[in-house]
C-alpha cells in the first residue's frame, strides 16, 4: 500500500467518525465506501469492521448514560446467531455489487413508518433487528440505513438513539471481524493495510467521534433526521453512480 492510500484511511477515520458521532450513522457508510477504493473487497470489511468497532463503542462508552442495555442484549443474541450461519458460507461481493448494495441500502430512510410497524424496543423485533442488521452488515457492509428503522419508531430521544445504536453496532462489527477476519489473518494479511495505518486510524476515530457528540448536543430532534436523510440519500446516489460505472467497464 503506497502512502497516499494509507494517509487517505487514516483521514477518512477521523471524518467518518465525527460524522457517526452526530447521527449514528451515515459515517460508516462513508467510510466503507473510501476503504473500498483503496483496499481488496474483503479486506475493507476486516478494516472497517475494526474502525467502526472502535468508534461505535467509544460512541457508546461516551453516551452511557443514554443507552437502552435491554435492546442491547437482545440484538447481541440475533448478531451471534447470524454470524454463525454467516461464517459457514463463503459470500464476497465484487465490487461493483458492494458499491450497488452500498448505495440502495441509504433509500431505506424515505420508507414511510407506516409501512414496517418496527420497533427495536420490543425483544422479538430487537432480535430479529440483530439478525436481519449483522447479516446485512456481513454482505453489504454497512447496515445503518436498515437499523435507523427499527428505532424510527421508538419512544428513545436523539442522545439514546445514538447511544444504542453504536452499542447495538459493536456486535455486528464483531462479526464482521471475524467472519472476514479469519481467512485474511490465515493468509498472513492479504490485502490488509500496514500496523501503523490501525495505531493511527483508531485514536483519530476515538477524537472524531467525541467531536461529533459536542454537535449532536448542539441539534434538535427535528433537525438530526432531517439532515440524516439528505446526507444519506447523497451518499446513496454517489454508490450507485459508481456501481453503474463498474457494471458498464
Amino acid at each position: 500500500m503506497n502512502i497516499a492510500s494509507a494517509l487517505f484511511i487514516v483521514g477518512m477515520s477521523f471524518l467518518t467518525a465525527a460524522i457517526s458521532g452526530v447521527f449514528g450513522m451515515a459515517g460508516g457508510l462513508l467510510l466503507k465506501g473510501s476503504l473500498a477504493l483503496v483496499l481488496p473487497v474483503s479486506a475493507t470489511f476486516f478494516v472497517h469492521g475494526v474502525l467502526q468497532l472502535v468508534a461505535n463503542g467509544w460512541r457508546a462508552i461516551i453516551h452511557r448514560r443514554h443507552v437502552d442495555w435491554r435492546i442491547v442484549g437482545v440484538f447481541a443474541v440475533g448478531a451471534f446467531a447470524i454470524g454463525g450461519v454467516m461464517a459457514l458460507i463463503a459470500l464476497e461481493p465484487t465490487r461493483a455489487t458492494l458499491f450497488l448494495l452500498m448505495g440502495l441500502a441509504p433509500f431505506l430512510v424515505w420508507v414511510p413508518d407506516r409501512w414496517l410497524k418496527l420497533d427495536a424496543s420490543r425483544p422479538v423485533q430487537a432480535f430479529f433487528c440483530g439478525v436481519s442488521v449483522t447479516g446485512v452488515n456481513l454482505t453489504a457492509g454497512v447496515a445503518g440505513p436498515l437499523l435507523d428503522i427499527f428505532f424510527v419508531r421508538t419512544a428513545l430521544t436523539r442522545h439514546q438513539i445514538v447511544a444504542t445504536k453504536a452499542a447495538t453496532q459493536i456486535f455486528s462489527h464483531l462479526m464482521k471481524i471475524c467472519v472476514y477476519g479469519a481467512p485474511l489473518l490465515a493468509v498472513r494479511g492479504h490485502g490488509l493495510p500496514p500496523w501503523w495505518v490501525f495505531a493511527a486510524a483508531i485514536p483519530l476515530s476515538m477524537v472524531g467521534t467525541a467531536a461529533g457528540g459536542l454537535v449532536l448536543d448542539r441539534l434538535s430532534d427535528v433537525n438530526f433526521k432531517r439532515y440524516l436523510r439528505l446526507i444519506l440519500t447523497g451518499i446513496g446516489l454517489v454508490y450507485l453512480a459508481q456501481a453503474a460505472r463498474l457494471y458498464l467497464a
